[in-house]
């Protein structure tokens, strides 16, 4: 294994493959037996360097970090190609990953200026999302763990979007409540340890994310509907009483959106069978504030009402510039510690993977060759 530059790693039945391009712009291969990958007497490290690959949806990405300490961080999205069909095709996905995989990650490595002999171990989403580009991101990293023989640590996505948290705040210890809200999941969590969290609540249904995009798309606006529903919002009221996000009258504290994404659309379906103009921007005002109140209020109410004196969140909804408002606004009041990650943290990126991964290093968890990628994981 050289140095550093370019390199990609390929599992191929019992045999494991390196290209490295040489100085001299030939490609120098090695083949090895399975048998040669053996980290039993691996010993954890205090501050390791990490090496992140994120493939899940659209975005192909690679971080590097070395404990807390953020090296790069480097991402290649496919997401103007999926707009072209309102939403993501998996099969463009996984093609795009294959295209990126080697180059975001030799990016990554070169802007994080170490070796690949400095890598202490691999982190990678394995679940949840699109099979097929999981698969590229999964099979890439298992080849680089080996070619190195370091561990490789197996990321669930969700997990990484709670341990965005910890790059806008190294020093940030459990215990804390965390807000996740992203296109697949939408909870409260009390974060116990680096590894264990509790759901305190959670939607019954559609995801916050999942709503955005439908909203999106009923109003005419682009994919992904996140941003543009934000967009058109800032220039509207929230004077539409549409219905809130929260479920009333449950035994337990939780959420729907299953029925405010169709208050939505039946909103604009009658008005256009009536022949009048949806006001775009008063429906996405609307819309955001029975999203969005229901999360930050719970979340709040849940930290003081258990004695928790620190806030987190995580996921793609994050991202919205009024959840970000409000949260910060309603923790002030509460007196509460926000710790939020930066926006570039809380869509999917290769960063928050590798945060993740150094939880599970520090524990020894690491993943054999032989681990799978699966579209789904239970919260």
């Amino acid at each position: 294994v050289w140095g550093g530059g370019c390199c990609d790693g390929l599992i191929c039945g019992r045999a494991v493959y390196l290209r490295k391009k040489s100085p001299a712009g030939g490609v120098a291969a090695a083949a090895f037996s399975i048998d040669m990958y053996d980290i039993s007497n691996y010993k954890i490290k205090p501050e390791p360097v990490i090496l992140g690959l994120e493939s899940s949806c659209d975005e192909t990405a690679c971080a590097v970090i070395k404990g807390r300490r953020l090296l790069s961080n480097c991402i290649i999205s496919s997401a103007a190609e999926q707009a072209k069909y309102g939403g993501v095709v998996p099969e463009i996905a996984s093609r795009a990953h294959t295209e990126a995989v080697e180059e975001v990650t030799s990016r990554a490595i070169a802007e994080a200026g170490i070796a690949l002999s400095d890598i202490d171990a691999v982190a990678v989403t394995y679940g949840a999302g699109l099979l097929g580009a999981l698969l590229v991101g999964l099979s890439f990293a298992k080849g680089l763990a080996y070619a190195l023989n370091v561990p490789l640590i197996a990321v669930n996505h969700i997990r990484g979007h709670l341990a965005a948290a910890y790059l806008d705040d190294p020093s940030l210890k459990p215990p804390f409540i965390t807000l996740l809200a992203s296109g697949g999941h939408t909870a409260i969590l009390k974060t116990t340890s680096f590894t264990r969290f509790e759901v305190l609540a959670r939607t019954l249904d559609d995801a916050a994310g999942e709503a955005f995009d439908k909203c999106a798309r009923v109003l005419g606006l682009p994919y992904p509907g996140g941003p543009h529903v934000q967009r058109a919002a800032e220039g509207g009221s929230p004077s539409i009483d549409f219905p809130s996000a929260q479920v009333r009258h449950s035994s337990s504290l939780a959420f729907s959106y299953s029925g405010l994404k169709t208050a939505v659309i039946n909103y604009c379906h009658n008005l256009a069978q009536k022949g009048r103009e949806v006001n775009v921007a008063d429906v996405a005002a609307s819309f955001q504030r029975a999203a969005i109140e229901p999360l930050v209020e719970n979340t709040v109410r849940l930290a003081v009402q258990s004695g928790i004196t620190t806030v987190t969140a995580g996921g793609g909804v994050i991202a919205n510039g009024y959840l970000r408002s409000r949260l910060s606004e309603e923790c002030k009041k509460a007196g509460l510690k926000l710790v939020l990650p930066a926006v570039k943290f809380c869509t999917d990126n290769a960063a928050m993977i590798a945060s993740e991964g150094l939880n599970k290093y520090m524990t020894g968890d690491f993943a054999p060759l032989s681990v799978n990628a699966t579209a789904h994981i239970p919260l």
